[in-house]
């Protein structure tokens, strides 16, 4: 029996070695030094000491106590918030709403970035280019971090146009640009529970990667939106039921259908829904999710509201009502393609 090569280690790696390259990855990662506690870099900002502890907090950041933990940037940091409070141009609370919105994001894409490293940290270990995982995290935050980042802030201003361009469609006809109506489909992998027991951790990892990836490609390119992935499942929005029907359906035909991902299930759900900090909110949302969870393998279900926006492209039939949970007995409508209209 063959065995399985041991995962690479930092074991040979001395601790003073070891302080040393840590050190060093913080340097080159925050390309500073941190020479004050927080309230220090408040005063220098001449910005409120508990300010600056409420805006730390919204952003995602443990309470940092009196560590020395911050540095000019941090200062520069606190400077452009004080100015953007006594210049009227943001409240307080916009500030902190905003610093949540911020924090959230950037945690998950900085724990997503790492995650993703780590095979090509991995591979580097294995084949001798490094000795330790600290070396191919300094070669990485020297050579391909700064150019990620200017990356970064250009996608950044891509969404931000797209996002405004939104907010003006939805505007020009909803006086409240929170709350609108849309189409909530939610997908999900069937009998995932029961896979999360047979595989192992890598296996897993690539399983819900592979999801993932495929359904945002084919909702992106479909017209849709996606809201969130939740590791098994994936939460997208459109404002045209009809563009939310031919999503869900491509993502069973497309993504469901292959023998390296499970079945799928598709529910969708047409109202008004809150859009808050980047997801989406309101009784749509909690049908859409209830009517995957009761369909059968590689099958869309939508609502009334849904079915009745739909034309002769589609086929749909009533089911028998059934209980679902904050909802009461609801009767979901099964859909499909006729094959007349199967070329777009």
């Amino acid at each position: 029996m063959t065995r399985s090569p041991s995962p690479p280690s930092d074991e040979p790696l001395r601790e003073p070695r070891r302080v040393s390259l840590r050190n060093r990855l913080l340097g080159l990662l925050l390309r500073e030094e941190l020479d004050r506690d927080i309230a220090a870099a408040a005063v220098d900002a001449e910005l409120d000491p508990e300010l600056a502890r409420r805006l730390w907090r919204a952003l995602g950041f443990p309470e940092p106590g009196g560590r020395q933990a911050f540095g000019e940037a941090d200062v520069a940091a606190f400077q452009l918030v004080k100015a953007a409070i006594e210049s009227d141009l943001l409240t307080e609370d916009t500030v902190l709403r905003l610093a949540r919105a911020m924090g959230v994001t950037m945690a998950r894409l900085a724990d997503w970035e790492v995650a993703t490293l780590v095979d090509e940290m991995e591979r580097d270990v294995e084949v001798g280019r490094a000795d330790s995982r600290l070396g191919v995290a300094l070669t990485l935050a020297a050579e391909v971090a700064p150019r990620f980042e200017d990356i970064l802030v250009q996608v950044w201003r891509r969404h931000l146009t797209v996002a405004a361009a939104r907010m003006e469609a939805i505007g020009a006809n909803d006086t409240e640009l929170r709350t609108t109506t849309m189409t909530v489909g939610f997908a999900d992998l069937s009998r995932f529970t029961s896979l999360t027991n047979q595989l192992d951790d890598a296996a897993l990892g690539s399983l819900v990667e592979r999801f993932e990836e495929r359904g945002a490609d084919v909702i992106t390119v479909g017209g849709g939106r996606v809201i969130k992935t939740l590791g098994d499942a994936v939460l997208y929005v459109t404002v045209d039921p009809v563009v939310a029907t031919r999503i869900a359906l491509d993502l069973v035909t497309t993504v469901g259908s292959r023998d390296d991902v499970p079945a799928i299930r598709v529910g969708l759900a047409t109202g008004s829904v809150v859009s808050r900090l980047g997801d989406v909110f309101g009784p749509p949302v909690n049908l859409a999710a209830r009517l995957s969870h009761v369909a059968r393998a590689n099958r869309v279900l939508v609502d009334e509201a849904t079915a009745a926006s739909l034309g002769p492209e589609f086929a749909t039939r009533a089911l028998p009502p059934r209980p679902l949970r904050g909802f009461g007995d609801v009767a979901p409508i099964t859909v499909s393609q006729r094959r007349a209209f199967r070329s777009r």
